[in-house]
Parts: C-alpha cells; sequence; structure tokens
C-alpha cells in the first residue's frame, strides 16, 4: 500500500480517505434512484460487495476513494475515486457521486473535481485521468468541463440499460 493518504481541503469540501465506517452511506446512496439512474452498473448495491471492494481494490491501491464531507458541516455528502490506477502509464479512471440530495446542484462536485484532480497529480504522480458518462447526465458533463476535463469522444449506444441503448460519453484531463 501506498504513503497514508492525505485529507484534502478546499473552500467548500474536505475530502478525506474512505474507511470501512463509511459503509452505510455509501449502500445507502448508491441504491438511490437518482444516483443509480447515473451508473452504468445498476444492481442492487449491498455492504458486502462495498467491504469487498474495499479488501480487494482500495487495499491493493488499485482504487484511491474518498469520502466527501461539507466543510461548513462536517457531513459526508458524497465519494470520489480514482480507479484502475495504472503506475506504468501514471493514469487513472475518475469517478463521482453527490449521494445526499441536498447537496447536489451547490458546486460540490466540480470544486472536488479540481481538488482530487491536482491531488491526482501532485501526489499520485497521475498524467492522465479519464472518464466515463452517460451521454444525457448534462449536469455532470457541465461539471466535469467546469473541472477542466475535454470531451474525447462518444461511443455510441454502448450500454443497454433499462431496455434502451445508450451512448457513452468519454473525457479526460491531463496533468499541466
Amino acid at each position: 500500500m501506498m504513503q497514508q493518504l492525505p485529507r484534502i481541503e478546499g473552500e467548500r469540501v474536505v475530502l478525506r480517505p474512505i474507511t470501512d465506517a463509511d459503509t452505510d452511506h455509501i449502500v445507502a446512496w448508491r441504491n438511490t434512484p437518482a444516483i443509480m439512474q447515473n451508473f452504468i452498473f445498476r444492481e442492487k448495491f449491498t455492504a458486502e460487495m462495498h467491504r469487498n471492494w474495499l479488501a480487494t481494490k482500495v487495499a491493493s491501491g488499485q482504487v484511491v476513494q474518498y469520502i466527501i464531507e461539507e466543510k461548513a458541516t462536517g457531513c459526508p455528502v458524497g465519494s470520489v475515486y480514482f480507479r484502475d490506477v495504472d503506475h506504468n502509464n501514471h493514469s487513472a479512471e475518475y469517478g463521482i457521486f453527490i449521494g445526499e440530495e441536498d447537496a447536489r446542484g451547490k458546486g460540490f462536485g466540480t470544486e472536488t473535481a479540481r481538488l482530487f484532480t491536482d491531488f491526482g497529480y501532485q501526489v499520485l504522480g497521475l498524467h492522465r485521468i479519464s472518464l466515463r458518462l452517460l451521454a444525457e447526465n448534462g449536469p455532470a458533463r457541465r461539471s466535469y468541463e467546469k473541472a477542466g476535463f475535454v470531451l474525447e469522444g462518444t461511443f455510441r449506444d454502448m450500454v443497454l440499460l433499462d431496455g434502451k441503448y445508450r451512448d457513452i460519453v468519454f473525457m479526460a484531463k491531463l496533468a499541466p
């Protein structure tokens, strides 16, 4: 495992490494219809699945996952992560969700994206951070663009969700 991961403090959010104690939040958020509709993986999410993810992916460093807290209240509002961390190519895939409904649309996601990608470049030594999202998820795309992600392409009819083919948009951000 890597060095002890730092807390990351922004103007309105604080990011801290995820722990097993966050399992109930993650499970509740991931099973919220408003969150689930923006994920390609849509099976019911369980505490066992999350603990397995922590024990295999996070513990091995393949995934670096943090909890997003609202700075003013200290309350957890979501999660952000790098997955498929590739140390040879200095790349990873970015993912985020704001799980608390009343925390959405307040710019927490955009601030988190800026802070976490800077952390990825400066602390983890990443050069390329990519992401993918459902093409119809306009709010997320605008947030990613504000945080410096650039459109790389659209894969048409890439996934079949709810009986309908959906386009997947790929975006990336390179180290400055």
